[in-house]
């Protein structure tokens, strides 16, 4: 912008320079044409004077005229200030003021001379070898009887009109400086006026294209310039909302993609990666920094699902499959390939969807597995139930202690196929979440008390020893019914599981993991036993359902294999956590945590 001031100012300072300048030079050519035009007027005048003051016919030798003419010559040299010459008809001098006539060359063919012989009187100007400067000659024709007997003729020198000349141009030269000064400063003031506005509003512009929109131009101007102003204004408010809800769109875009559970890779026509969400990051095992720019082909990943990014980009069609996926962690992947196109169906990359489907296909595998494992519960006593039935029905019912017998083992087979059904239609409440659970106090000393009470008759077959560890008025808030359910369920399987003569023991500790020291925010209850415990192998998975360490035991013990399913559903639903410690012919120990408030 300086560059455009300058070139302004200079075009400025170069108008009026020149039109000053034009303007002096015609007025010095003015002033010069004056002065001559005045001088001739004066120089005509006195010539007429002289030619009838004068006599012209003068007799006698020519040495007597020349010496008189030159007296004459300089006698009227003094009241005519100017040079006098006296020239007869052929062109000899007779007379000079300034120079010896006999020294001087014929005049004849003096242009001034011709011009008088011609139009009665000649003006001519021109540098003076006799007198070294500028002179302007004027010449009248002498005249006797119609006939030119010679010719008289002024001369006088231009070098007071040179001197008024170059004085004029000395104040010109002054006056176009001071005038070049005055404009350069006018000039650059005006240029200032006129670019100012515009850096201001170049800056503004360069800030937009910047992406920095708070700035604007500042003018109180309401012409041309100002309206522009006003319309740069106008767009960086337009430019700066747009921006906003661009950058809010992109954000809550960001946000949606970073977010999502499902992995989204784009690849761009020339097969590189341009984009890679959180969750791609987490199925791919590497980090956007990684992948970001690479080829697909050169991602480091497992050979089919390079294949199949392939056949996607020479096909050109949806593709839809499902990979097992090792790194970083075992996963099963459904795998969505789109071709991406622009306007003109020019192939533009493709995008990829990624969803894991592990707990999908897991969950499906465990309803297939629960569904034979009911269908094999169930299959014992049923066959039990038919086959003693058909036994009795083929005349066993004669023998009373035989029906009888088998009466009882129908029975039996009856109420544990009962006792499955019940637990089954459980768990699958417990599992939906459709059993509401009535929050209350519970004072855990007399709560363990009565659990224990109820297990009570039960180890007393057996000769196993119930304890109890509780500290005294201790609450929690919990459903009652649901935690005496889950309290039970641990006190049977130990029961069940410990030879005779053994303990079970429950102990309720309060431990203290808040922020505050001191502050008690959960209740741990520890039913350990002293039964043949489990093995290292089994831990993992003893609260799956219908899954029995040794099954032959399980089933005579009447156990259906849910109980440690419901257990652990029910105490998630309390929001708390359960685990297993074990050692093989030392014992159990089942550790739940829960929330001392809900």
């Amino acid at each position: 912008m300086n560059k455009f001031r300058t070139r302004l100012t200079l075009i400025f300072i170069a108008l009026i320079g020149s039109s000053v300048l034009i303007a002096g030079i015609f007025v010095a050519q003015m002033m010069e044409r004056s002065h001559i035009d005045t001088l001739t007027t004066y120089m005509e005048r006195e010539l007429r004077i002289l030619l009838v003051t004068m006599n012209w016919n003068r007799q006698g030798p020519e040495s007597e005229q020349i010496h008189y003419y030159s007296d004459m010559a300089a006698k009227l040299k003094k009241s005519a200030d100017a040079r006098v010459t006296f020239i007869r008809a052929d062109g000899k001098v007779l007379g000079d003021s300034d120079k010896d006539p006999s020294q001087m060359e014929n005049h004849l063919n003096r242009e001034e001379i011709i011009d008088a012989e011609s139009s009665g009187i000649g003006f001519v100007t021109r540098y003076s070898s006799t007198l070294n400067r500028n002179m302007i000659y004027a010449a009248v024709p002498v005249k006797d009887q119609g006939q030119t007997i010679g010719y008289l003729r002024l001369a006088m020198s231009l070098e007071e009109v040179e001197k008024s000349i170059r004085n004029v141009w000395i104040m010109l030269i002054g006056g176009l400086l001071t005038v070049f000064a005055i404009a350069g400063l006018l000039s650059y003031r005006i240029a200032y006026g006129i670019t100012r506005p515009i850096e201001l509003m170049t800056s503004v512009a360069q800030q937009i294209t910047d992406m920095n929109y708070k700035y604007r131009v500042q003018l109180n101007k309401k012409d041309e310039i100002g309206k522009l102003g006003d319309a740069i204004n106008h767009m960086a408010d337009s430019l700066q909302l747009q921006m906003n809800r661009i950058l809010e769109d992109e954000n809550r875009l960001k946000n949606v993609l970073e977010n999502l559970i499902s992995g989204v890779v784009m690849i761009d026509g020339e097969g590189k990666i341009v984009l890679l969400n959180r969750s791609a990051e987490e199925f791919l095992g590497f980090s956007s920094k990684e992948l970001l720019g690479k080829k697909f082909d050169e991602a480091k990943q497992q050979i089919e699902f390079t294949q199949l990014i392939q056949e996607c980009i020479d096909t050109r069609e949806n593709i839809r499959d499902e990979m097992i996926f090792y790194f970083p962690e075992e996963r099963i992947l459904e795998i969505n390939l789109n071709p991406i196109f622009q306007s003109n169906n020019q192939w533009a990359g493709m995008l990829i969807v990624l969803h894991d489907i592990t707990s999908v296909r897991r969950l499906e595998r465990m309803r297939s597995e629960f569904v034979a494992n009911v269908s094999h519960e169930l299959k014992t006593p049923i066959a039990s139930v038919k086959g003693f039935a058909e036994t009795l029905l083929a005349g066993a019912l004669d023998d009373k202690e035989t029906a009888r017998s088998f009466l009882k083992i129908i029975f039996d087979e009856s109420e544990r196929l009962n006792r499955l059904i019940g637990d089954i239609l459980e768990l699958s409440k417990i599992e939906s979440k459709r059993i509401p659970l009535q929050f209350s106090p519970v004072h855990l000393e007399s709560f363990v008390e009565n659990c224990l009470h109820v297990m009570k008759t039960e180890a007393e077959k057996k000769s196993i020893e119930l304890k109890m560890e509780v500290p005294e008025d201790v609450y929690m808030e919990a459903d009652e019914d649901r935690l005496r359910q889950i309290l039970i369920n641990l006190l049977s399987n130990g029961i069940n599981y410990t030879p005779e003569g053994g303990k079970v023991k429950v102990k309720v500790e309060q431990l203290a993991s808040g922020s505050e020291a001191g502050e008690v925010d959960t209740v741990r209850f520890t039913i350990s036993d002293t039964g043949i415990g489990i093995p290292k192998k089994d831990l993992p998975r003893i609260f799956e359902r219908f899954y029995r360490v040794d099954k032959a035991r399980s089933r005579s013990s009447g156990g259906t294999g849910l109980g440690l399913s419901i257990v652990k559903h029910l105490v998630e639903l309390h929001k708390g956590t359960i685990r297993v410690e074990s050692e093989v012919f030392v014992g159990t120990k089942f550790i739940v945590e829960l929330p001392l408030i809900q």
